[in-house]
């Protein structure tokens, strides 16, 4: 088994094994034990199915001693992220390999992962990964943070350069196969009457807790236009509901829907911008957070007006429940470029918070039906045709306790959620090539 160092290492590990049709390759520094026969077994579906690369389900090793399953998710189109789970222990065809790294230069070498995600892009886009659904070795475990701990890394400032690296390695993957986003078009945002210029959606359900605090900090913007307030409450049972009901602000209009009408958080947003009471630009805040100022809905306006957006993005800051911050703290994506922004925002896991969009195009494009992944989508989809708007001031307080939805999710939830937006990545992979070509030759 190969320990992947870089790609010219692995062309020369390649070349000595010259009558070897695949390759064992060790990713990372963790220890990993091979069950007995599973390297038979990863060979012989490799050949079977004629993939450039397999990869398996694995099993994690506590310090305690403790074992547990780690099942991985099946590669898509969209499977775009860099930091994509293979495990620690990949089998690659040697000569698609070769073929994929013949014109990779010496500076892919000097990359931070050694060129592995500019190699696994374009050995994959073509043909796919077989991942094998059978637990097949061991492997330690060494982060023991929580989902919600884990899911901001992306954006911490000391892994700045190593996301600057993977977003150029990315870009020049876009360009390979004709999908990068290039100028985008600014929207029209003061050309249609809406009684109201902004509305703040919350779409919420059994979050009596934490809700009031939301609405009041909606309610106490302080801004030179009329708004409202739109909950969405998606059939609450815990008090929700009448604590909204019992607000006199003639400024805050209450949606009920009932759970058997399906709604997820998008279904619920959905019904919020569809509505007449909906104002020209629709401005998230969740149930659980709190803006961080009272003007924080009037700087997102005066961004639409600035630059006429089809979207408008701010930043925000983790805090406990008690709004004290938290590591890392301020969130700003100052990755963001006008230039690259919306290319590279197939590869992370976000947009950041609020967002805020100019309900024409909302209202075209709607959200989909679910209640993870729904903002991503929707923020991809105008991303591709449409300006985005940046605040990076925090304006924001996304509230970190035990009861939010993502703070300790199961291996098998955080796969669902991942495969959900690869998923969208792959579609939206897929319109883009499709806009950009007259007859697209997709890419599989």
């Amino acid at each position: 088994m190969i320990k992947f160092e870089n790609i010219s290492q692995l062309r020369e590990e390649i070349f000595r094994n010259g009558l070897d049709q695949f390759i064992f390759v060790k990713l990372g520094n963790k220890e990993v034990k091979m069950y007995p026969n599973s390297e038979r077994r990863m060979r012989e579906l490799a050949e079977v199915c004629d993939v450039p690369l397999s990869y398996a389900w694995y099993r994690e090793v506590a310090d305690d001693g403790t074992v547990s399953n780690h099942p991985t998710i099946d590669y898509q189109l969209g499977s775009m992220r860099d930091d994509f789970d293979f495990g620690s222990v990949v089998l690659l065809n040697a000569a698609d390999t070769l073929n994929a790294s013949e014109d990779f230069e010496k500076e892919y070498d000097d990359l931070p992962d050694g060129g592995w995600y500019a190699l696994r892009l374009r050995l994959l886009t073509g043909r796919g990964a077989l991942c094998i659904n059978e637990y097949l070795y061991e492997q330690t475990k060494t982060d023991y943070r929580k989902s919600g701990e884990q899911q901001h890394d992306y954006v911490n400032p000391r892994n700045s350069e190593y996301q600057k690296a993977m977003e150029m390695v990315f870009r020049a993957h876009l360009r390979e196969i004709n999908a990068l986003v290039h100028e985008p078009l600014t929207a029209e945002v003061g050309s249609k009457y809406f009684a109201v210029e902004a509305s703040v959606v919350i779409p919420v359900r059994n979050r009596v807790s934490t809700i009031m605090d939301a609405v009041g900090s909606a309610l106490s913007q302080l801004t030179d236009f009329p708004f409202n307030v739109i909950v969405v409450d998606n059939g609450s049972t815990d008090g929700t509901r009448q604590a909204l009901l019992s607000v006199p602000d003639p400024r805050l209009h209450v949606i009920l829907t009932e759970e058997d009408e399906g709604l997820g958080i998008g279904g619920c947003w959905n019904k919020a911008i569809e509505s007449e009471k909906c104002g020209r630009f629709a401005v998230q805040l969740d149930s659980d957070d709190v803006y961080s100022g009272t003007d924080t809905l009037q700087k997102i306006v005066d961004k639409f007006y600035e630059e006429n957006c089809g979207m408008v993005v701010g930043s925000y800051t983790l805090t406990d429940f008690d709004l004290n911050p938290i590591p890392p703290g301020l969130i700003s994506h100052n990755e963001w470029t006008a230039e690259n922004g919306a290319n590279n925002a197939l590869r992370i896991n976000g947009f950041g918070a609020p967002r805020a969009f100019y309900t024409p195009i909302a209202r075209e494009i709607l959200f989909p039906n679910v209640s993870y992944g729904e903002d991503y989508a929707m923020a991809l989809r105008i991303s591709r045709t449409w300006k985005v708007g940046r605040i990076y001031e925090s304006i924001y307080n996304c509230r970190r306790w035990g009861g939010n939805s993502d703070a300790a999710l199961s291996i098998e939830k955080t796969n669902e959620n991942n495969t959900y937006k690869d998923f969208i990545r792959t579609i939206e992979l897929l319109a883009r090539i499709h806009e950009n070509m007259e007859e697209p030759e997709l890419p599989f």
